[in-house]
């Protein structure tokens, strides 16, 4: 396994190599495969980058090695991995319940502006569990009115947009909740994505030279961004040389 854009593991500490391996077990082959991983979203941004790498090797290599597995049989893999990984899996807009792995597909979201910014550091998703009181929470996001509304409206108004996890985050994370004044000070509303600690903003039409300052200040301060739209794909499997560029079949 090779990889590029941040230092990852290499053995299986990896979630990609888990995937694999995980798959020729379900599967009950001898195989191997040389993997190129190309990093490009923040490793524990809270974006799933991950998650979405496991989808990715499960899809890729059931195809390489031709198994033909179904999708329910390749989540079934997914799940063991991590409880986003199906989601990450069937792609596109999706109701998750449960740990994440019951799945019920929604219509697709139209394609949206989207802005995240991720500070230099990093938060323990592990911490910030243990510190949720779930008995505690008086209101839970309606989860039935927001697939509802994607159903009808294909939207959903930010006002009934939640993370229960965002006031823990910002509770144990004092820097962050800065970050996020700092931000609102400047007419942008951001929310946290997962248990962070990137932020997101959706849907907010503003002239380019205002987000250039913006990421030019957020730079200058060590913070990775990203701004353009989001779109509901799915997972796709191509053939590349070995310059990346795809084969034509």
């Amino acid at each position: 396994m090779e990889t590029r854009g941040c230092r990852l593991p290499r053995d299986d500490r990896n979630i990609v190599l888990k995937a694999a391996k995980k798959l020729l077990a379900y599967a009950g082959i001898k195989a191997g495969v040389r993997i190129w991983l190309d990093k490009r979203i923040p490793v524990g941004a809270g974006l799933g980058g991950g998650s979405a790498d496991a989808a990715a090797t499960l899809v890729g290599l059931n195809q390489l090695w031709g198994l033909n597995l179904p999708r329910v049989e390749l989540e079934k893999i997914a799940v063991t991995l991590g409880a986003d990984v199906p989601f990450c899996l069937r792609g596109g807009t999706v109701l998750a319940t449960g740990i994440g792995e019951q799945l019920t597909d929604l219509p697709p979201l139209p394609s949206l502006p989207v802005f995240l910014a991720k500070p230099p550091f990093k938060v323990s998703t592990a911490k910030i569990y243990n510190n949720l009181a779930l008995a505690a929470v008086e209101r839970h996001p309606n989860v039935q009115l927001v697939a509802t509304l994607i159903k009808q409206e294909g939207m959903v108004p930010p006002k009934f947009l939640g993370n229960l996890l965002e006031e823990v985050t910002l509770r144990l994370y004092p820097e962050l909740k800065e970050a996020m004044v700092w931000f609102t000070n400047r007419g942008l509303p951001v929310r946290m994505s997962g248990s962070g600690p990137t932020l997101f903003l959706l849907d907010v039409n503003e002239p380019e030279h205002r987000w250039a300052e913006v990421e030019a200040e957020l730079r200058n301060r060590c913070w990775w961004t990203y701004h353009g739209s989001l779109q509901a794909y799915s997972l796709e499997v191509s053939k590349v040389n070995d310059n990346g560029n795809q084969i034509e079949e």
